[in-house]
C-alpha cells in the first residue's frame, strides 16, 4: 500500500494527497502533519511501536468536501486519490488513481466560493526579447475568460493585481517584481516550460474553442496572450483530468470601451475594500449592491471594475435602471421572484463537467420554474410602457424580453424525473419519481413495498398452516426467516427448513421466503444501478442545453443589475445624471455615498461643484478633518457610478465622459519593499503625470507632504503647473493641499480656481461647516485640530507661541518660498534657545554648534535613522532638561 501511495505522491509533490482507504481519506508523512495542523484534527501514526513512525491522519469520505474547502481557503492544492475498481472484485491491492486535483483557482463547488465574486485563475507571460506580454484570466466555475496583451510589463502586473486571481501561473524562473509582492502567495510556477509554448498554446486554444483559426478570437496578432491562454488550458487539463467543454468564447478585453481604474485608484476610493483591507461596510460596493442573484452580484462587480467609456451603453443602461426606478410595484415583484433563482452559471458548469449532485438539479428546476413568471411580469410592464406616454421605454430590457427562453422543456423534464428531496449521493437510489421510467417503477414497487409483500406472505403462512403466532424477522447472517416459539406443539410444515435454534424459539426459511428475499435484494441493487444510469443520462441531456443556460443567466444578471441599481437609487434618494461628450462636470448638492450611508442623510452636508473651461483645476484648502478628501472622493465616485449606468447621490448632475480616474489620496508606505510613504506618493504621482489624458479625472490629496516643507511645496507647485499645461488647457483636477502658497496661482495659471472647506472659530474652538466655498482658506487651523484630537495642553500652548513668533517675523503672506525659508532660518536659533531651560548655555545663538551643523546639513541625503540619531545627539548636548 505504501509503495502505491509513494508512487502516486511522486506525481503530485506540490499537493496534499488524500488517499482513499475504505470509508476514510488518509494522509501520511509530511502531508499528514500539515493537514492535522491546518484542520485541527488528530495526528496519529501507522506503526506506533516501530523505531521510525509514520505520521498519519484521516477524514471520513462523506465529509471530505468540508475539509477540502478549509484547505483551499488557506491556499493549498489537494490531489484526491480514489479507488478506481470495485473492492469486491479486486484481486490483491485495490487500484487507485488521482481523479482530480483541487486548487484554489479551479474550484466549482458552492461551499468553496463566494456567490457574488468571481474566482479567477490567471496566467502571465512576459517576453523580454520582444518587449511584449500577455495576461489571461478565467473563472473556471462559470467558463468565462478574457485577457489583455501589452508592451509594458508594469501594465500586466497592475492588471494582475486588479483582477485579483486566486492563482497566477508564471513561467518557470519568473519572479514577481518587488513592488507587486502582495501577489506572491498566489503564484503557481508552471510545471513545465511547455505550458507557454506558442505552438502548443495555439493548438490548445483552437481545440478548446472549436475554431479553425485564431483570427475569429481576435488572437491572431497577440502571440503572448495566446501563450497565456494556452497555459490556462494546460493547467486545467492537468488538474481536472477531463475535457473543458463548458468554456465560453474567449474575448480579449477591449480597453478602449471601458473607463480605466487601476488598482491604486480602486484602493484609494475604497470601491471593494476599505483602506484597512476589509470588505463590506464602508465600501462603495456595499452601498450599491442591492442585487439578489449571484449572477447579478458578479455583473455589478464587473461593471464597477470596468465602467463604460462610450455614451451609448451608458444611456441604454440608464434607461433600464430608470424603468425599474419609476415602477416600484414591478421592482418589488421582480426582487421577490429573483430570490428563488439560483446560480445558473455555476450549476450548469457542474452539470457539464459531470459534477452535479441531485441537489443541484433541484436548484436548477426551481430556477427554471421562476423564469416564466419573470417573463410575464416584464412583458406586461414593457407593453404598458409602449402604450403610455408617461412611462419611459427601456430598449435593452425590451430586447431581453423579446428573446426570452423560459426553458420549459428542461424544467418539465426535471419536474417529471426528480423527487423533491433526493439523497445527497447518486449511488444509493431514491432519486426519481414513479412514472418516469417503467422498468424503474417495478424496482421501486418491490423495494418500497417489500414490507407489504413480506407481510402478505406471513399472513398466508399463518392461515394455511394454522400458525397464528408465526413471526418474520431479518438479520445480516441468515437474511429473512420465520420464527416459531418453542411453546408451539403443533406440526411445522414440511417445506420449512430449520436455520437456527435459540433458547426460546426456532428459526426457519421456506422456498417462497427465499425467492422473495432474492427478488427484494436484487431489486434494490438493480434499482440503484438503473437510477445511476438514468441520472447520468438526464445529466447529459441537461448539459446539452449549456448555451441556453448561459443566455438566460446573462439575462437574469442584467435584470438583477438594473433593478439593484434602481433599488439603491430609490432607497438613497439618488438622481439620474446627464452623461455627455463634453468636459463639464456640474454637481448640485453632491454627497459621498459611503459616508452618507454610515452617517445618515440627515447628518450629511451636500456640496456643489463645477468643472468647466474656466475651472479645470480646483485647488482646495482647509484644515484636516474639514472634509477635503471626502469632496475629492465623492466626485470620483459619482463619475464612476454615472458611467456604470447608475444614479448618483446628488440633486442633479452633469458629467462629461471620463476615460480614466486617477487617485492619489492618503499616506501609505510599503516598508517590506523598501518604499517609504513619500516614495509611494511620488510613484503614484509619476503615473498620473505620464498617463493622464484630456478626458481623465485626477484627484490629488496633499502632494509633497512626505518631505521637507519647501521640497514638498516646490513639487506640488510643479505638479499643478504640469497638469495645467497638459491636454490643451489642463486636465480636470481636484487638488487638496495645505500649502497656502499655492493659492497665489489663481490668476496666474489659466483654469485654476481656489476653493476651501469652510470652518468657523467659536470661543477658541473651531466648527467644521463641511461646505465647499470659493476662495482660499484663511489659515490652516492645525493647532485647533490638534487640540480636538487630544494633544496635551502644554504642547498646544507651546505650538501657539511658536506660531505667533513665526507670524510676527513673516507678516507678508505673499512672500516667495525662498524668502519665507530665509525668515524661518533667521528665527530658528531664537526659537531653540527660548524653548530650553539650560541656564548654562551662554553660547550666542548664531555661533551655537547645532546652528553650524544645521547650516551645512544635507537634509535630502539623510536617512530616517540618521536623522533620529542626529536629533538624539543634539538633545543630549542641550542637557537633560
Amino acid at each position: 500500500m505504501f509503495e502505491q501511495y509513494l508512487q502516486i505522491k511522486e506525481d503530485h509533490p506540490d499537493a496534499l494527497l488524500f488517499y482513499r482507504m475504505g470509508d476514510f481519506y488518509e494522509l501520511f508523512f509530511e502531508d499528514a502533519e500539515i493537514a492535522a495542523r491546518e484542520l485541527q484534527i488528530s495526528l496519529t501514526c501507522r506503526n506506533p511501536n516501530a523505531e521510525i513512525k509514520t505520521p498519519m491522519c484521516g477524514v471520513p469520505h462523506h465529509a471530505v468536501k468540508t475539509y477540502l474547502s478549509r484547505l483551499l481557503e488557506k491556499g493549498f492544492k489537494i490531489a484526491l486519490c480514489d479507488q478506481i475498481e470495485d473492492p469486491k472484485q479486486a484481486k490483491g491491492l485495490v487500484k487507485r488513481a488521482v481523479t482530480r486535483v483541487y486548487t484554489p483557482g479551479t474550484v466549482i463547488e458552492d461551499s468553496t466560493l463566494n456567490a457574488k465574486s468571481n474566482n479567477f485563475l490567471a496566467a502571465l507571460i512576459w517576453d523580454e526579447a520582444k518587449s511584449a506580454g500577455g495576461l489571461a484570466w478565467m473563472d473556471f466555475s462559470t467558463g468565462q475568460w478574457s485577457g489583455i496583451q501589452s508592451k509594458t510589463e508594469t501594465d500586466l502586473w497592475q492588471w494582475a493585481i486588479k483582477v485579483g486571481p486566486r492563482e497566477l501561473i508564471l513561467q518557470q524562473g519568473k519572479a514577481v517584481p518587488h513592488q507587486y509582492g502582495e501577489i506572491d502567495a498566489r503564484i503557481t510556477p508552471a510545471p513545465s516550460a511547455g505550458y507557454f509554448n506558442l505552438k502548443t498554446a495555439r493548438d490548445n486554444v483552437l481545440e478548446v474553442q472549436k475554431v479553425a483559426d485564431l483570427e475569429s478570437l481576435d488572437l491572431e496578432d497577440k502571440p503572448q496572450l495566446t501563450q497565456a491562454c494556452g497555459a490556462l488550458i494546460a493547467y486545467l487539463r492537468q488538474t481536472q483530468m477531463q475535457e473543458l467543454n463548458h468554456l465560453g468564447e474567449f474575448k480579449p478585453l477591449n480597453l478602449s470601451k471601458y473607463m480605466v481604474l487601476d488598482e491604486v485608484t480602486e484602493r484609494n476610493l475604497e470601491l471593494f475594500k476599505r483602506l484597512d483591507g476589509k470588505k463590506g461596510k464602508g465600501t462603495l460596493l456595499a452601498v450599491i449592491d442591492k442585487t439578489i442573484t449571484p449572477m447579478g452580484g458578479r455583473l455589478l462587480s464587473t461593471r464597477l471594475k470596468q465602467p463604460w467609456r462610450d455614451l451609448s451603453p451608458i444611456e441604454h443602461n440608464q434607461k433600464a435602471v430608470t424603468f425599474f426606478h419609476d415602477n416600484d410595484s414591478l421592482r418589488a415583484s421582480i426582487r421577490k421572484l429573483l430570490d428563488t433563482v439560483y446560480d445558473l452559471e455555476r450549476l450548469s458548469t457542474r452539470v457539464v463537467l459531470g459534477r452535479a449532485n441531485p441537489k443541484d438539479f433541484i436548484s436548477l428546476r426551481q430556477s427554471l420554474k421562476t423564469l416564466p413568471p419573470i417573463q410575464e411580469e416584464l412583458r406586461h410592464a414593457v407593453q404598458a410602457s409602449e402604450e403610455s406616454d408617461s412611462i419611459a421605454i427601456a430598449p435593452a430590457l425590451k430586447t431581453i424580453v423579446s428573446k426570452w427562453d423560459s426553458m420549459s422543456d428542461v424544467a418539465d423534464l426535471l419536474e417529471k424525473a426528480m423527487v423533491d428531496s433526493p439523497p445527497p449521493v447518486i449511488t444509493e437510489g431514491g432519486l426519481f419519481k414513479l412514472g418516469y421510467n417503467a422498468e424503474l417503477d417495478e424496482f421501486i414497487e418491490l423495494t418500497e413495498h417489500g414490507e407489504a409483500k413480506l407481510a402478505e406472505l406471513l399472513q398466508h403462512e399463518k392461515e394455511s398452516c394454522d400458525l397464528p403466532k408465526l413471526k418474520i424477522g431479518y438479520n445480516k447472517v441468515f437474511g429473512y426467516y420465520f420464527e416459531i416459539s418453542k411453546a408451539f406443539k403443533g406440526q411445522v410444515p414440511d417445506y420449512f427448513e430449520r436455520r437456527q435454534t435459540l433458547v426460546n424459539c426456532e428459526r426457519y426459511i421456506s422456498p417462497q421466503l427465499k425467492e422473495l428475499e432474492e427478488k427484494l435484494i436484487s431489486a434494490f441493487e438493480q434499482r440503484k444501478k438503473l437510477e445511476y444510469n438514468l441520472f447520468q443520462a438526464i445529466r447529459d441531456e441537461v448539459a446539452e442545453n449549456r448555451s441556453r443556460f448561459m443566455f438566460m443567466a446573462d439575462a437574469i444578471a442584467a435584470i438583477d443589475f438594473w433593478q439593484g441599481l434602481a433599488e439603491a437609487a430609490r432607497s438613497n434618494r439618488w438622481v439620474c445624471p446627464e452623461v455627455h461628450t463634453g468636459m463639464e462636470v456640474i454637481i448640485e448638492e453632491g454627497r459621498h455615498p459611503v459616508v452618507e450611508a454610515v452617517q445618515g442623510s440627515a447628518n450629511y452636508i451636500p456640496n456643489n461643484l463645477t468643472i468647466d473651461e474656466k475651472r479645470r483645476i480646483l485647488l482646495i484648502t482647509g484644515p484636516n478633518m474639514a472634509g477635503k478628501s471626502t469632496v475629492l472622493r465623492q466626485i470620483a465616485l459619482m463619475g464612476i457610478m454615472a458611467q456604470m449606468g447608475s444614479y448618483i447621490p446628488a440633486s442633479s448632475g452633469r458629467i462629461g465622459l471620463i476615460d480614466r480616474v486617477f487617485s492619489r489620496v492618503g499616506a501609505s508606505d510599503n516598508l517590506a519593499q523598501g518604499q517609504s510613504t513619500f516614495m509611494v506618493e511620488m510613484m503614484e504621482t509619476a503615473r498620473i503625470l505620464r498617463q493622464a489624458t484630456m478626458r481623465s479625472l485626477v484627484i490629488l490629496d496633499e502632494i509633497g507632504r512626505g518631505t521637507s516643507t519647501f521640497d514638498g511645496l516646490a513639487l506640488a507647485w510643479a505638479v499643478v503647473e504640469e497638469l495645467s499645461r497638459r491636454a490643451r488647457g489642463g486636465i480636470r483636477t481636484l487638488f487638496a493641499t495645505h500649502y497656502h502658497e499655492l493659492t497665489s496661482l489663481e490668476g496666474v495659471i489659466d483654469g485654476l480656481r481656489n476653493f476651501n472647506i469652510a470652518v468657523r472659530e467659536w470661543k477658541g474652538d473651531i466648527l467644521f461647516l463641511r461646505r465647499l466655498v470659493p476662495g482660499p482658506a484663511d489659515k490652516s487651523y492645525g493647532i485647533e485640530v490638534a487640540k480636538l484630537a487630544g494633544v496635551p495642553r502644554p504642547v498646544v500652548l507651546r505650538a501657539r507661541e511658536i506660531l505667533a513668533n513665526l507670524e510676527e517675523k513673516s507678516q507678508d503672506s505673499n512672500l516667495h518660498p525662498t524668502e519665507r525659508k530665509t525668515i524661518v532660518q533667521s528665527i530658528l536659533p531664537g526659537m531653540i534657545c527660548s524653548g530650553t531651560n539650560n541656564d548654562k548655555n551662554d553660547i550666542p545663538p548664531e555661533d551655537h554648534e547645532i546652528i553650524k551643523e544645521l547650516r551645512h546639513l544635507d537634509i535630502n541625503g539623510l536617512s530616517p535613522i540618521e536623522a533620529i540619531t542626529l536629533l538624539n545627539q543634539w538633545k543630549k548636548s542641550l542637557g537633560d532638561n
